[in-house]
């Protein structure tokens, strides 16, 4: 609203006798490509603002719209100010959103009048960690009601934190600036659920029993119709008074009322049903999960634990969320098992069960199993907890951290038993491609015994024994990193010694982070990755892929890893569609009668004269080039070369990706794709020349959470 709009509205309320409060006046929202006629002098504000995050810098959040002054430009070594034109005061407050650093004179946000600071604000930061968050600021300026400011914003500071954010400067009658708000609420039911709205200020809030805090966390508060809910598992603190607190301003207070102790999550009558969500690829309830932690198996359990952040669509709060399976298909989420402490957040890790109790933490008959993870604080250094009861409870041990910081974000620890020294063994990334293998008695004294380097990769380590060829007394080491590259050596107990790599594991998109499975029960090498790839518009955000078997086998090329599917798939099994010496012909689809979101394929063609061949799935093409000799699925291809004049192709079909395994495993390619909601059918295709498909089975498959 312009001045005579404003004028008009005073006018008003003279002449009706009543009392408005007057309309706010925008001094400057940065949402032009330049700064107008604010005045830009030396580097640090480029030439026009700033579309949110710049490159080097930690994700920015809070501001308004698309753009902001942010001064990070070329890093923290620019300097210089930006003033606005003269402006006249005429609200009694003035509110902005300001972040960065908290160097007054240096690196702040001034009000001139008559050339003199009258006053000035700084972001809150000053020292390595911090967070990249706008928050609102006023002042009070009705002492200076009619007279002309001016606005500047300066950065004459360099080094860490040496840049200004601002954002949305408003003159108002109401104070915006952000207080410590609280709810108290008695606990009487399983979960304290909130409102998210995705893209809203991020807040903090603390949730307190007395005076201590028992949960803090960063979330993106609805103050309007929320995208979803999220809850919090306080089943642990029935009967307590539970105090929620985070900084609001005055009018967006009424949001902490929104709050809810119920038994049920809010929003989740169509939990496992959603649009996006995976039918038989784990994905969290709510929120979101990246690497897959601490994989073990004990007493009929498979336990899959996960990067969590409960509270929010994308990455922050990591925890560790924690899940069963008596399977490895159907699984039930469990209470989220590690939560960030004195030691910072949880990090990636791993899980043992400590048969011979070698850290002396069983009090009953249950094994203790034992996580073994990175406290992200600073600097990153590994801790552990422990449960005496299969996982439902977890201590986070006391002395942490068990092995302090070495260089660098060292982290990720994976843990195993090597028996023939009765010792653990922890292979743990330090920096670059740099990881160091380190051994213990008893999971809380750590020695480094020697280093590994793995060009193309870095953390997220795993370390393994497997047989080759499944002879049980010719076996090797396997030591990969976060994208799978992998090197096969072999391992005297203190040096691992590589003879082959690295080797690629993966030709998909929609891998990283995977981790095998301690004390699997048949001795078989179950891997389970992250299944990289966003769900736009849910509740939960990523999911796992699916669990495969690892084999080493001999090839031309020396031992490889091959990789299928864990056999449990067929659990879920449904109606099946068998052909046998099906001679495809190029225009026809001998498929035409099968539709369907969910399903597992295996095909073996026979080369001949078509120069490509394949499915599609859903309308995306998985297509083999006999040309090129190169398998290929959405946007992704891996070189594959047949075998006696044959492919193999296993496939298996969710809402959200497609799976392609080559030639018995030779070639892994899980893909993260979303088909058309319109698109449920299947196609067998030839180009070129017939083709023939020497045995094809299909298989309906059935949703794990029916």
């Amino acid at each position: 609203m312009g001045r005579c709009a404003a004028a008009v509205v005073a006018l008003c309320c003279v002449v009706c006798g009543r009392s408005y409060a007057a309309p706010d006046l925008l001094v400057a929202d940065f949402e032009g490509p330049t700064y107008g006629d604010w005045q830009a002098e030396g580097e640090a504000f480029g030439s026009g603002p700033a579309q949110g995050t710049l490159p080097g810098q930690m994700a920015v959040s809070g501001f308004l719209g698309h753009g902001l002054v942010n001064s990070f430009y070329h890093g923290d070594g620019t300097t210089g100010t930006l003033t606005s034109p003269p402006f006249e005061i005429e609200r009694p407050y003035l509110n902005f959103l300001i972040g960065g650093g908290m160097y007054p004179g240096e690196a702040c946000i001034d009000l001139l009048i008559d050339g003199q600071v009258v006053r000035t604000a700084t972001g809150p930061n000053d020292k390595p960690g911090g967070s990249e968050r706008l928050g609102w600021w006023t002042w009070d300026v009705a002492e200076f009601a009619g007279r002309t400011a001016v606005i500047r914003i300066v950065d004459q500071r360099t080094g860490g934190w040496g840049h200004i954010n601002v954002d949305q400067i408003v003159q108002s009658e109401e104070r915006w600036q952000e207080v410590e708000k609280s709810v108290e609420l008695t606990i009487e039911k399983q979960y304290l659920n909130f409102p998210v709205k995705s893209g809203a200020p991020m807040r903090r809030l603390t949730v307190r029993l007395g005076e201590g805090a028992v949960r803090e966390f960063d979330i993106e508060l609805a103050l309007d119709e929320p995208d979803f809910w999220v809850f919090m598992d306080v089943s642990a603190f029935r009967g307590q008074k539970a105090t929620v607190t985070t900084k609001l301003s005055e009018k967006e207070s009424s949001v902490l009322q929104r709050i809810t102790n119920d038994d049920r999550i809010t929003g989740a009558e169509n939990l496992y049903r959603e649009r996006y969500r995976p039918q038989f690829h784990f994905s969290s309830r709510r929120g979101w999960n990246n690497d897959p932690n601490g994989l073990v198996y004990y007493a009929g359990e498979y336990h899959l634990f996960y990067q969590h952040n409960p509270y929010g669509w994308k990455w922050g709060n990591m925890h560790w969320g924690h899940a069963v399976s008596p399977d490895l298909v159907h699984w039930t989420e469990l209470a989220d098992a590690l939560y960030p402490d004195q030691h910072g957040t949880c990090f990636s890790g791993s899980a043992v069960v400590d048969e011979n109790n070698t850290a002396g933490f069983q009090t009953g008959d249950e094994k203790v199993l034992v996580c073994i993870y990175t406290g992200a604080g600073d600097p990153f250094t590994q801790c552990i907890a422990y449960s005496n009861d299969r996982g439902r409870t977890w201590t986070q041990w006391e002395g942490n951290p068990v092995l302090r910081h070495i260089i660098g974000g060292n982290r990720d620890p994976k843990v195993i038993w090597y028996a023939p020294e009765r010792k653990w063994v922890m292979a743990l990334f330090l920096d670059g491609n740099d990881y160091a293998l380190f051994s213990s008695p008893d999971l809380k004294r750590w020695e480094r015994m020697s280093d590994i380097s793995l060009p193309g990769t870095s953390e997220c380590p795993e370390f393994l024994e497997i047989a080759l060829d499944g002879k049980p007394g010719d076996t090797r080491w396997v030591f990969y990193g976060g994208n799978g590259q992998y090197l096969i050596g072999r391992f005297d107990g203190k040096t691992f010694t590589q003879q082959s790599g690295p080797h690629r594991l993966n030709f998909g998109n929609c891998f990283y982070a995977s981790q095998t499975f301690n004390s699997t029960p048949d001795g078989r090498r179950i891997l389970v990755g992250w299944g990289t790839f966003e769900m736009p518009g849910m509740p939960f955000n990523q999911m796992m892929d699916f669990p495969v078997e690892l084999t080493l086998r001999s090839t031309a090329e020396g031992p490889r890893l091959f990789v299928l599917p864990a056999r449990e798939i067929e659990t879920l099994h449904s109606k099946k569609h068998a052909f046998s010496d099906l001679t495809l012909k190029e225009g026809d689809n001998p498929l035409s009668g099968i539709t369907g979101d969910l399903f597992h394929i295996r095909a073996q063609f026979q080369i001949g004269a078509a120069s490509q061949f394949g499915f599609h799935v859903r309308g995306i093409p998985v297509v083999f080039s006999t040309l090129h000799n190169t398998l290929s699925c959405f946007t992704v291809s891996a070189p594959l070369e047949p075998q006696n004049g044959k492919i193999k192709l296993e496939l298996l079909v969710d809402r959200t990706s497609i799976e392609v395994y080559a030639n018995d495993g030779l070639v892994y390619m899980p893909v993260g794709v979303i088909p058309s909601d319109q698109l449920h059918s299947l196609d067998a295709f030839t180009r070129g020349a017939d083709t023939k498909l020497t045995s094809l089975e299909i298989y309906e498959v059935k949703s794990a959470w029916q």
